[in-house]
């Protein structure tokens, strides 16, 4: 990662890690060379053109509502993906009698989740020194935000699907195409990570066959000073404190897992690809057994011992 800013050794330098800090997530300019962003949006689009629609289960990913309780993805073919790349449809991307209403490249909204494992291009940027300096990968995919049909996301949490005791997750997501207002860029409710606690947590069912929102009934913030609900502002966490973050491609914006944000519907003619992976804390923290997804049987890739 050569990011504009970062310290010679490929880290955050002390200015970037305090705004971090105070408001739950960084954006680094330039972090991805314009030959790598290239190199995985062909890996991208190489994946779209040739994954086998013929014995696909037609599986749709959806994020669940605003309040965090309505139906998200559980099938086996999502459970099971842990491992695996698979392809998940957006939810708008069929007519209403259930047939495909867009070519299958332009209907996948996401490619997940063990591209950091199985293919080449992705698993390549785990050699970047800077992202050594995080633990052990746990999910990752590309999100394409599909043009006219690319679904919104609403307010949300990561520690909310990858949950730790402590929380500790952390995402990296690289922009491969422009994000902009108008196709969908995130938006950001800076400093929540400090106030708004993992409250909710999707989990496995009992029976093992599908998802659900469950409380939360363990920690719902990371260790250290600094963070309860006391610091809340006035009002919660308010549509209008959100702040849009638009990125060129080659960016990167580190996203802290208790961190509230958010992305819009994409109604636009143009695309929003974009590759994203999590981290999370493999010392001193228990990954737990009834989060959606579960490592392979080697256990989650390390990035350092």
């Amino acid at each position: 990662m050569t990011a504009a800013g970062t310290t010679p050794g490929g880290g955050l330098s002390p200015e970037q890690l305090a705004k971090f800090n105070s408001d739950g997530y960084l954006i680094i300019p330039g972090a991805l060379a314009p030959t790598t962003v290239s190199a995985l949006l062909a890996e991208t689009h190489k994946m779209l053109a040739e994954f086998p629609i013929e014995t696909h289960p037609l599986t749709r990913f959806t994020t669940g509502g605003a309040a965090g309780d309505a139906a998200h993805v559980g099938d086996d073919y999502f459970l099971g993906s842990g491992d695996k790349i698979r392809f998940f449809f957006e939810e708008d991307a069929f007519d209403a009698a259930g047939a495909l209403a867009k070519p299958k490249e332009k209907a996948i909204n996401k490619i997940g989740h063990y591209l950091h494992g199985l293919s080449a291009p992705f698993a390549a940027l785990l050699d970047d020194d800077a992202i050594r300096a995080a633990a052990a990968p746990v999910v990752s995919m590309v999100i394409c935000k599909q043009p006219e049909i690319g679904g919104a996301v609403p307010p949300h949490q990561d520690s909310t699907f990858l949950y730790t005791s402590r929380p500790s997750a952390v995402g990296f997501w690289y922009a491969l195409e422009d994000a902009t207002l108008e196709n969908g860029c995130l938006s950001f409710l800076p400093g929540s990570h400090r106030w708004a606690p993992v409250a909710r947590r999707l989990v496995r069912t009992a029976a093992g066959a599908g998802t659900e929102m469950v409380d939360n009934d363990g920690p719902r913030f990371p260790e250290g000073d600094g963070y309860g609900e006391a610091g809340a502002p006035a009002g919660g966490a308010r549509n209008d404190l959100y702040v849009p973050g638009e990125v060129r491609a080659g960016d990167l914006v580190l996203i802290h897992g208790n961190l509230l944000h958010k992305s819009e519907r994409n109604t636009s003619q143009k695309g929003r690809i974009i590759y994203t992976f999590h981290v999370i804390e493999g010392q001193d923290r228990e990954y737990d057994e009834r989060n959606w997804l579960q490592p392979p049987k080697e256990g989650f890739t390390k990035l350092y011992v």
